[in-house]
């Protein structure tokens, strides 16, 4: 009976997806309780201070003081010693990057998602670069830069050896496209390096794919049907993904079935080659040749109402629920 597995379920966190992690967390939340499941919400940046009423997890004020320097008190708590299952509801740094999956794996506890070394792969835009290179996995071209080491005139100089403009310019270790940039002319280019620079230590520069967006969902070993995002702005950016009416999503994508199944094969090759488990899902860009590029990897994607993975589930009448319940099931 689900009433006897004993789940924490991770809120919040530090990193500046801490609203999207909230949100993600509240549906999952009340799936896992609508399931029978013994649910306990913990915030790790809160440490030992925990809100005294479930609703205050979700809400968008904060009761404590928030830091990562929190996690290893809220680690400490007694309700880690008797939990059967952490799902992960966290986003983005200190959540997808390797740092809880550590902490957990040194208790010897199970949680959702991948393990440390594939999460810190992953949440790391410029390894998981050089490994999609290494399996053949095609992704744009790529050249990156530590931000304390900038000289825009010669990261100017690397771009046109290596790639056309437009480009992007990102922060390494961000999620939800913060930090982000599309750079169309020389000009914008030292604006966005300064940017990506305030996020993280290292930046990642790719050349910008003119085409379509596409999304691969894996759970366990099925593959869901790849969607498609339709944002009304140029790319699918954090006010498109977060903004309800400003993207358009079609599931199954409609794209050949030749491509499609290319797709799924290369995610799945991917996932595996990152050393993924669980569920993840996988980002796109399709030319107008029909050539597609994998941009990365979320081995924690979203699960809010708006979110791609619930979309893709949905798409083969698997409910929310259901999904949540195959993701706990995968994980024990």
């Amino acid at each position: 009976m689900n009433s006897k597995i004993r789940i924490v379920l991770l809120v919040g966190g530090s990193s500046t997806e801490r609203i999207i992690s909230k949100r993600s967390s509240k549906s999952i939340y009340d799936a896992l309780v609508h399931l029978g499941y013994d649910v306990t919400l913990i915030d790790p940046a809160y440490g030992k201070n925990q809100p005294d009423e479930n609703e205050k997890f979700f809400v968008e004020e904060d009761f404590f003081i928030v830091s990562e320097k929190n996690y290893v008190e809220a680690f400490n708590l007694e309700v880690f010693n008797y939990c059967d299952l952490v799902f992960i509801g966290l986003h983005g740094r200190w959540g997808e990057d390797g740092t809880i999956q550590a902490l957990l794996d040194m208790k010897g506890i199970k949680y959702t998602g991948s393990k440390m070394l594939s999460s810190a792969v992953t949440m790391d835009k410029i390894l998981s670069k050089i490994l999609f290179d290494k399996f053949d996995i095609p992704t744009p071209k790529w050249i990156s830069v530590f931000s304390k080491e900038i000289n825009t005139s010669e990261v100017l100089s690397s771009i046109k050896e290596k790639m056309n403009f437009p480009v992007v310019v990102k922060p390494n270790d961000q999620g939800s496209t913060v930090g982000l940039t599309i750079v169309k002319q020389e000009s914008q280019l030292d604006n966005a390096l300064k940017l990506a620079s305030y996020y993280s230590n290292k930046i990642l520069i790719e050349e910008f794919i003119e085409g379509r967006e596409l999304t691969v969902g894996i759970v366990g070993n099925s593959i869901f049907p790849v969607l498609e995002i339709i944002p009304k702005h140029e790319i699918y950016d954090y006010e498109c993904k977060y903004t309800s009416g400003m993207s358009q999503y079609i599931a199954p994508a409609e794209i050949d079935d030749e491509i499609s199944e290319q797709l799924k094969k290369v995610s799945m090759k991917a996932f595996k080659a990152l050393g993924c488990e669980g569920y993840a899902r996988l980002d796109y860009r399709l030319n107008n040749d029909n050539k597609f590029y994998l941009l990365e990897i979320n081995t924690l994607p979203g699960m809010t109402s708006l979110s791609l993975l619930p979309k893709m589930a949905k798409s083969v009448n698997v409910s929310f629920e259901e999904l949540v319940n195959q993701i706990v099931k995968i994980s024990l």
